[in-house]
């Protein structure tokens, strides 16, 4: 069976398509079949101006319109679309998702920043890891950063704050915004020892890829502030040219490394593993346990 996710993020919409395996014995396997990423950059109108430009708004549409070849042409049978942080902000959001709807067939929900940290740990990561250790998943996107906490294989708390990497190059986080994030994180995870991090987004997976460390190595929160400092000191024109990075990547990358080390220092986590799974993927298994709920119930 073949399912997709959409995610329209503040930076960049996604669309993963993934065969699911099922078997009778064990969870199913989801083989990441395409992904697909256009850097929308919906973040850069809204968090400034509050709407989404006429020129993004036709960019959604042909987006989601060769998103939606794109799925016939993998006989894709199911797919789910949500949208985050630019949409929940944007006043003329509703308009144009009436709008892709009508045009494309395909509807797009705008979730919460909660729902969003909920999908992500749809992704079933904790039946994984070590029970002896806790986990901080840290989610950094362009409008918001999503923190998913979890011992001995439980979920203890998710939370969400308009931290993301296009609101610091705003100037949009205030330092009482910052004050609530480093008193929540200080506070909820004063009680454990030994947290490890988990970090997704498409920037720690960058900054893995950089590190030319092996699949499964952690990144040590040192080397985060060295990439930190070196990436700081040039231009982001430089980044492009020495680290080979995309546009919409080289002025991300740094505020996204702010986020992650300071989140990493709050909690006194010295290592981040990078799995390379993100909010797509909990669509996509989220989308698979609502249609085996269906099939169970009908």
């Amino acid at each position: 069976m073949k399912l997709a996710a959409i995610d329209i993020g503040s930076n960049a919409a996604r669309l993963l398509i993934s065969d699911v395996i099922s078997s009778n014995n064990r969870r199913p396997q989801f083989q990441k079949v395409n992904l697909v990423r256009v850097p929308l950059r919906l973040g850069f109108d809204v968090f400034e101006k509050n709407e989404i430009s006429k020129e993004k708004e036709e960019m959604i549409i042909n987006t989601i319109k060769a998103y939606k070849l794109l799925m016939d042409a993998y006989g894709v049978q199911y797919c789910k679309a949500a949208a985050t942080s630019a949409m929940r902000d944007a006043s003329n959001a509703h308009r144009i998702l009436e709008r892709v709807k009508r045009e494309t067939g395909i509807g797009i929900e705008v979730i919460t920043g909660d729902a969003e940290a909920s999908f992500i740990y749809e992704n079933h990561i904790a039946e994984n890891l070590d029970k002896n250790h806790t986990y901080l998943y840290i989610d950094v996107g362009g409008g918001s950063t999503e923190l998913t906490f979890f011992a001995g294989g439980k979920l203890i708390f998710k939370r969400s704050f308009d931290i993301g990497t296009i609101r610091l190059l705003k100037n949009q986080v205030d330092d009482f915004l910052w004050g609530e994030i480093k008193d929540f994180i200080k506070r909820e995870t004063k009680p454990y020892q030994d947290i490890v991090a988990i970090g997704s987004g498409g920037n720690i997976n960058k900054v893995f890829s950089l590190s030319k460390r092996k699949e499964g190595k952690p990144l040590p929160l040192e080397l985060l502030k060295d990439y930190y400092k070196e990436l700081s000191s040039f231009s982001v024109e430089d980044r492009i040219r020495m680290y080979k990075l995309r546009e919409d990547r080289a002025d991300v990358i740094v505020p996204a490394l702010f986020i992650y080390i300071n989140i990493m220092r709050w909690a006194n986590i010295e290592d981040i593993f990078v799995p390379k799974i993100g909010l797509a993927d909990g669509l996509i298994q989220h989308l698979y346990d609502e249609l085996k709920m269906k099939q169970l119930t009908s």
